[in-house]
């Protein structure tokens, strides 16, 4: 395929409750198929919400959400995940869902690429969680930057402030990317930092669009007042560090024309048209990892090895003796 509609979905999920999330997750694909989407993209960690208890007051505090986040995070192998899956081959659409995956006894910022027979194309984990989120999170690794071919083209995958990452948006850009699903949460947290806002962070999504000559989907999710009230009550200091709103969610085109773009407060699903052949036309101009680069004055190197706690390698482990035991401890 060489053109295609692509959505972005900016909603509020129901805040720490999976299978609330779960079912709004599977009526959004629904609705975004029925309007002609051949791609469904969700907001970093869309499930079960972003833990922006972290942000609003001392660990000792967040304690409280610890457990309740933990267990609404969604495991890949879970009735959760797979009913996401039966959604995706049911309506024929290609999903790109962030969430927080649940992995043993960690959490990490996840994105899953799921095709449209409902198989996983990819599921990767953010590389470097930002700030406070690392309090929350565990961490990606090489393998994590990663471009998939499908039938819709060639798609990639990166969360939030990874757009800040020169070198890792070049890994990106090096493994000609055609579509890139730059996930956000929203932009009403910390109001007075301009670096946290939506006027910088959509800057950066459209840059990426530029620099790496790809269509990008950038979708967000607002903050609803109940939320607020849940999680702020009447401290003030809190209510000042957490606003209503907040969305941003936005489709660039690969010269970094603006495609669609939504209300701060608005749940909606954006679409646009997606054509491939424009890129050809974008690149002409720039490849930074092609005919616009200089190997012989800088490279990058990118090691895309998985880097896991445990390697299991050999066969069973035969069983020791007692009187082997005996004589190892005896020296």
């Amino acid at each position: 395929m060489t053109t295609f509609k692509a959505a972005a979905v900016q909603a509020a999920p129901a805040w720490l409750d999976l299978d609330a999330t779960t079912d709004k997750t599977v009526d959004l694909i629904g609705e975004a198929a029925a309007n002609g989407a051949d791609l469904v993209a969700f907001a970093e960690t869309w499930i079960p919400g972003y833990p922006y208890h972290a942000w609003l007051g001392t660990q000792a505090w967040a304690m409280q959400y610890v457990q309740a986040y933990f267990h609404n995070s969604l495991a890949i192998d879970s009735p959760q995940a797979q009913r996401i899956r039966d959604a995706a081959a049911r309506h024929g659409v290609h999903v790109a869902l962030g969430y927080s995956e649940r992995a043993g006894g960690s959490l990490y910022m996840g994105q899953m690429l799921i095709d449209r027979d409902g198989a996983i194309v990819a599921a990767r984990r953010k590389l470097k969680p930002t700030h406070v989120e690392r309090v929350v999170f565990g961490e990606g690794d090489g393998s994590d930057l990663a471009v998939h071919e499908t039938d819709i083209g060639r798609v990639g995958l990166l969360c939030c402030w990874e757009h800040l990452q020169p070198l890792t948006k070049y890994a990106m850009y090096a493994q000609d990317e055609q579509v890139h699903v730059g996930a956000w949460p929203s932009f009403s947290l910390y109001p007075m930092a301009t670096a946290l806002g939506p006027e910088v962070n959509t800057a950066v999504s459209r840059v990426y669009a530029v620099e790496g000559g790809c269509f990008v989907l950038a979708p967000s999710m607002p903050v609803t007042q109940e939320l607020v009230d849940r999680l702020c009550g009447d401290d003030e200091e809190r209510r000042a560090l957490l606003l209503t709103g907040g969305g941003a969610t936005t489709i660039f085109g690969p010269d970094g024309s603006t495609l669609a773009a939504a209300a701060p407060d608005e749940e909606t699903i954006l679409y646009a048209d997606i054509d491939l052949a424009m890129i050809a036309l974008a690149k002409a101009a720039a490849d930074p990892a092609g005919h616009y680069a200089r190997a012989d004055v800088t490279r990058l190197l990118l090691d895309r090895r998985p880097r896991r706690p445990v390697e299991h390698a050999g066969g069973p482990v035969a069983p020791v003796e007692l009187e082997e035991l005996e004589e190892i401890v005896a020296g």
